[in-house]
């Protein structure tokens, strides 16, 4: 192996993966270099290269423990990796557990199992395996070892997600996603709000429900509200405050300045024309729901609700830093906005204000205390508002389903916050495939995985805490980031990029502990190429395999309802996708077209042969379980109503309808690879939630999972 791709190799970059057609593809010798000096190793020719071996090698020989160890607690005691000098003699060690307690013990260097000698220099050193003598509890716990001072993390996982009981007693349960800003009420403010999600929660419990998914409910760019997409926020550790119910808010009984504003008739103008819009008017609903936030802060603050306040400092003194850093962000980068800066970047702020930790940060944090005040009151506002929702799904099996998107935007809080966590210089996508033949580049930068553990993990702990916060369930978007991410350097095509390796054991045991703590289950949606046994290891962690109707076929056709795996979710769609609407009629083929989305006229023809060949499909395997007499019809109506129906038998553990296909809508929500050449993330619901309730459509798929879900329950505890 030439030193170049040794060094690669050892940073994490996979040489070679398999792509979607089932072909190998080798890494690019530009890629590798490319994306080797993206995380930090700049080797110019092989010379550079060997010598970075080399320091690597040497470095990691120098060092007495890694800085964190993730065991199962199934395997047994905790083994732990130990390298000192050949001639160190008695040891002593101390656990310090995360519940409080110690383990305390002593062992002879010479006397544990050896794993490796290496001589570096005059020095000899010997890498040894400690087996701590008896089984840790579950949790975070540290070692200190005496006398060379080496300290690690312990990471003690349970190893399995948890599953809700009636799921793990053999239940199947049906819920309905949906994209929380785009559903329409008689009150809101032209935008899906926590209030509605409360209401939908309500409507569905009564109809059935288990479950409710959502979009990712991240923190967006309030200054440039019309950077839409929930999958590129600003920071997944915090709300997005724009989906605030400002209207349910105590406070706005108590400020005659705010109804004043709200009932003015220019206020009510600009009001109604956002809740008729047919797309969302970010631009308008943040200006106006901004305007009466801040009054409504300035009555807060003025103490009416002694006990609002007693709960509002509660919540920001358990959120910690990782709240106050974000908000601190917001505020600051309002003030560099407010000064012109484009779009306020952080890159582009003055270079002292780029370091969260600098003395300049710090200043800006005393004397602009107000602004950052008002930030993390928004946070407040928004998590009661969702647990109020959440709250209202108490008495199901799992409530509310989050969303955890797979990055966040290289301008926003989260990489400003943790700009040691992450590679700025490369972004996540996907290589060329099927669907894609381009490829795709998603414009996040991928957490560094030498960063991560580097710092115990903490960033994807509190990550996965942040989005696990009022749920009983979580998909982590393109799941399989926890084995590699697709990543391509800045300024490359998406086919110049190469799959960098992640610690799989060690993310899947920290997802496993976070879950049962939070008695949060979790999906993990595994569209697109998947390395092999991937899906086998999801399984063995209690993990939900994400399986979607239109994709779940063989050479035969669509496949029947009893080979869905039980440890899975299905649905008919997803935000990326047409509805079913769209995707009988093939509307999103010809707004592909439209948009110039095929590479050649070859792949547009194929891929509209391809949809004829799936209608087809869909008959059969509608007609093989009796939804659909051979020779009748399908129109968009049956075809709605059939499809829940196929997939209320599934043998899947959730079931879940798209709330699109409930209210019957033609467009997609979002065009991958678009931007500014579609309307994305804005089209709104055609039926209101009042609607939608009394709507025979909604009656009859509610009552047909009922029914099914049932059946399926029935049959497979008799087998």
């Amino acid at each position: 192996m030439k030193p170049l791709e040794a060094l690669a190799e050892r940073a994490g970059i996979e040489l070679d993966f398999v792509d979607a057609r089932g072909e190998t593809q080798r890494a690019t010798r530009e890629a590798q270099h490319a994306l080797l000096k993206a995380i930090g190793l700049k080797a110019e020719d092989d010379a550079e290269a060997t010598a970075l071996l080399q320091s690597l090698d040497h470095d990691a020989w120098r060092r007495a423990l890694e800085p964190v160890v993730v065991s199962h607690a199934n395997n047994g005691p905790v083994k732990v990796e130990l390298t000192l000098p050949q001639e160190q003699g008695q040891l002593d060690w101390r656990v310090t557990l995360e519940e409080g307690g110690e383990i305390k013990g002593c062992a002879v260097f010479s006397k544990l199992k050896l794993l490796e000698r290496k001589e570096i220099g005059t020095q000899s050193f010997e890498r040894r395996e400690f087996v701590l003598g008896e089984r840790l509890p579950t949790g975070y716990h540290s070692l200190e070892v005496q006398p060379s001072g080496a300290a690690t993390t312990l990471i003690v996982s349970p190893g399995r997600c948890w599953l809700p009981p009636e799921l793990a007693g053999g239940q199947r349960i049906w819920g309905v996603t949906a994209q929380l800003y785009l559903l329409r009420s008689a009150g809101n403010w032209g935008i899906g709000d926590y209030g509605d999600l409360r209401r939908l929660v309500q409507m569905m419990g009564e109809r059935g429900a288990d479950v409710i998914g959502l979009n990712p409910l991240h923190a967006m760019f309030l200054d440039d509200p019309e950077h839409a997409s929930p999958y590129s926020p600003a920071s997944r550790l915090l709300l997005n405050d724009l989906n605030i119910d400002v209207a349910s808010l105590p406070e706005l009984r108590y400020s005659d300045k705010a109804q004043q504003l709200v009932g003015s008739e220019d206020f009510q103008q600009k009001l109604q024309a956002c809740r008729s819009a047919v797309l969302v008017d970010y631009t308008t609903v943040a200006d106006l729901k901004q305007q009466v936030l801040r009054l409504l802060f300035r009555t807060f603050q003025a103490g009416y609700d002694a006990g609002r306040q007693h709960s509002f400092e509660a919540f920001r003194c358990a959120s910690g830093d990782v709240l106050e850093r974000s908000c601190l962000f917001q505020a600051l980068r309002q003030h560099f906005s407010d000064q012109g800066h484009s779009r306020a970047d952080w890159h582009s702020w003055p270079v002292e204000y780029q370091d969260p930790a600098s003395e300049a940060v710090a200043r800006f944090a005393m004397d602009e205390q107000d602004l950052v005040n008002f930030r993390v009151w928004l946070q407040w506002l928004a998590d009661e508002q969702l647990g109020a929702a959440a709250a209202g799904g108490s008495h199901m099996a799992v409530g509310l389903y989050r969303d955890l998107a797979v990055g966040a935007d290289p301008t926003g809080a989260e990489t400003w916050a943790s700009q040691k966590a992450i590679i700025a210089d490369a972004q996540i996508g996907a290589p060329p495939d099927i669907y894609n033949p381009s490829g795709q580049d998603w414009g996040l930068p991928p957490f560094n995985p030498a960063a991560l553990r580097e710092e115990a993990y903490r960033s994807f702990i509190d990550l996965v805490r942040a989005n696990m916060r009022h749920a009983g369930g979580l998909r982590i978007d393109h799941v399989m980031a926890l084995q590699h991410a697709y990543c391509v350097p800045k300024g490359r095509s998406p086919a110049e990029g190469a799959y960098l390796r992640y610690p799989l054991e060690d993310l899947v045991g920290i997802l496993a502990l976070e879950s049962q703590r939070n008695q949060c289950l979790v999906v993990g949606e595994d569209l697109g190429t998947v390395p092999e046994g991937f899906r086998e290891r999801m399984a063995a962690a209690n993990i939900l395999s994400y399986r979607v109707l239109m994709f779940e076929k063989d050479d035969e056709g669509f496949i029947p309802p009893a080979s869905y795996p039980a440890l899975s979710l299905a649905v008919a769609g997803n935000h990326d996708l047409p509805t079913l609407h769209g995707w009988w009629e093939a509307r999103d083929l010809a707004l592909k077209a439209r948009l110039n989305l095929f590479p050649t006229p070859e792949d547009a023809s194929r891929i509209r042969e391809e949809r004829e060949s799936d209608h087809k499909q869909m008959a059969v395997a509608l007609q093989r379980e009796g939804l659909l007499a051979e020779g009748e019809e399908i129109d968009v109506e049956s075809l709605i109503r059939k499809a829940h129906t196929f997939l209320a038998r599934t043998q899947a553990l959730i079931a879940m309808a798209q709330i699109d296909d409930l209210t019957d809508e033609a467009d997609p929500v979002n065009v991958p690879t678009t931007s500014d050449e579609h309307p994305n993330w804005r089209r709104r619901l055609s039926l209101s939630l009042e609607k939608l309730a009394v709507h025979p459509r909604l009656k009859e798929v509610a009552n047909s999972f009922v029914e099914e879900r049932g059946k399926v329950a029935a049959n497979l505890a008799g087998c």
